[in-house]
């Protein structure tokens, strides 16, 4: 059977750049850009050339990709002509293959928020799609607030719809704005519209998450009959977000009835790397990624209970919906109070450490876990440590260097411009073979602002290792997290930290003690150590 051709319209770095607390530089920008184009999607939307000057310079200088890259606007302004409209001919200037311009479709916004008549606003939308045509560009057409509008007057938001497509617009796209649509209300528009003469073959839709359904909406709008589909990585977007497509995508290619029915840009090879896009992302916004993240969530294929694990080791499909590796995501057997031998095994064997199944040590190493996680452990968000637990006992840890002492001091005093600031020192004592290094180290960053004592401490003890430096060169840290377990006079403070190296490896390790800089040390040299197993293996003194 021949499938249809379903188009994927990325809108991160525009939609996506409308998120609170997020704004890329030029150079980001092109980085996503060549990232989504690896990725297979068919439009890159850049921004609004004339908006800002980053989105202009991104235009001046955007890379080239397979997909069409396309410039964002709105439809000319009411009392001007669209030859004589300078935000439309900024848009233009950008020179891109295609233009995306948002036209009202409500008539409440029409008269309320534009102050015009419902007819000027039909011949601005008229007007604007039939002057990108006579440039020469691919038109978009984004019906702003298009399902409200529909429901408040359907005749009006259809002429609207049709105003566009009979001047020339390949895509007219319905927009839920406010993201207040439920699934059942787009399929249902959505197949009224192609009913009312508008080709599903030229509709594609654009939702918000605003009630959590922006992914749900999109997938009934496609089974109505649109054929684009809208959205962003990691469902970035104003307020509560986009589609996200990080999800969207491997729905389309990987879940029936979509796979068998519809061909996207995205290859199965290419699906492969979406978790890293995924955290290239994350990345450049210096965000945590999302554990419980559907596909691409560390926690996506992770199997705590004891008895999804043994199942999972007689046949994954028991408790996974997908092979993680399509995806580019692993399989994750946590360890925990909750764990059993089934867990421990998986978990062993993933590490790459052999352990006979009726050897006693398993059962030491379970019961080592459950008393450490009754101190205020937690391994099942610590899986280096529980490595690195479970080796000493099988003695496979080997000793790289020793810690002899460390200080930490923090400062308050006032600077030049007599106000007060912090400064955090560290001084760590480490003895690598036979030889000891003292290395200083302080937190202060390049603005000039104190990171405080752990920042300084991972500083000072990455600092000079001897002969395993090179090895821990490329390591650093993500994310630090602090939970007090106990209340009171006998408080315990659990620290987990989140590592990562150049080899896109990442990795979490705990520490517990009731002096919160301790516990910081332990998970710092934890981290180190499962470090140096995968690049050094046996101890170079």
């Amino acid at each position: 059977m021949t499938r249809e051709r379903l188009y994927l319209f990325d809108t991160t770095l525009r939609d996506g750049q409308q998120t609170q607390g997020v704004q890329f530089s030029t150079a980001e920008k092109r980085q996503i850009a060549l990232a989504l184009d690896a990725l297979g999607v068919d439009h890159i939307e850049g921004g609004w050339p004339g908006a800002n000057p980053t989105d202009s310079e991104f235009f001046a200088d955007a890379p080239a990709t397979r997909a069409t890259m396309t410039a964002f606007g709105m439809t000319k302004r009411a009392g001007r002509s669209a030859e004589n409209d300078d935000v439309l001919a900024a848009v233009l200037d950008a020179a891109t293959p295609a233009v995306c311009l948002v036209g009202k479709t409500h008539d409440f916004h029409v008269t309320t928020a534009l102050g015009i008549t419902l007819e000027e606003n039909l011949e601005s939308i008229r007007a604007s799609i039939r002057h990108l045509g006579v440039k020469g560009r691919e038109a978009l057409f984004d019906a702003e607030h298009f399902f409200d509008g529909y429901k408040a007057n359907p005749g009006y938001a259809l002429d609207c719809l049709r105003a566009a497509l009979e001047e020339g617009a390949r895509w007219i796209v319905l927009c839920d704005t406010n993201g207040g649509t439920l699934p059942a209300e787009v399929g249902r528009i959505t197949a009224e519209v192609i009913a009312a003469g508008i080709p599903g073959d030229r509709l594609g839709i654009h939702c918000h998450d605003d009630t959590g359904n922006a992914v749900a909406n999109s997938l009934a709008a496609v089974e109505a009959g649109a054929r684009q589909v809208q959205g962003t990585l990691n469902g970035l977007g104003e307020r509560c977000g986009n589609a996200n497509l990080t999800t969207l995508i491997p729905t389309l290619l990987l879940k029936e009835p979509y796979a068998s029915r519809f061909e996207t840009g995205v290859t199965r090879d290419a699906l492969r790397g979406l978790l890293r896009t995924s955290r290239m992302l994350d990345d450049i916004l210096n965000r945590v990624p999302l554990r419980s993240a559907p596909y691409v969530g560390a926690s996506a294929f992770a199997h705590k209970a004891g008895l999804h694990a043994s199942a999972i080791l007689k046949d994954p499909a028991t408790y996974e919906h997908i092979d993680p590796a399509l995806v580019g995501n692993d399989r994750v057997i946590p360890m925990s109070n909750q764990a059993g031998l089934s867990n421990l095994r998986a978990r062993l064997s993933a590490a790459g450490i052999g352990v006979e199944a009726n050897d006693p040590r398993l059962a030491t190493i379970l019961g080592e876990i459950k008393t450490r996680e009754d101190q205020g452990y937690a391994y099942d968000g610590a899986q280096a440590s529980f490595e690195l637990l479970a080796r000493g006992a099988l003695g496979l840890n080997p000793t790289f260097f020793e810690v002899k002492r460390y200080r930490v001091t923090v400062e308050r005093r006032k600077n030049k411009y007599n106000r007060m600031v912090s400064l955090s020192e560290a001084v760590v004592v480490v003895k690598v073979g036979e030889v000891k290094t003292l290395s200083v180290s302080e937190s202060m960053d390049e603005t000039g602002t104190d990171r405080g004592p752990v920042n300084a401490l991972a500083r000072a003890l990455a600092k000079d290792l001897g002969p395993y430096q090179a090895c821990i060169d490329d390591m650093k840290l993500v994310d630090f997290k602090v939970r007090i377990t106990n209340g009171g006079t006998d408080a315990v403070t659990r620290v987990i930290i989140d590592s990562e190296d150049g080899q896109g490896r990442r990795w979490s390790t705990v520490g517990v003690s009731a002096n919160i800089v301790d516990a910081s040390f332990e998970a710092l040299l934890d981290a180190i150590q499962w470090k140096l197993i995968r690049d050094v293996k046996v101890p170079l003194a």
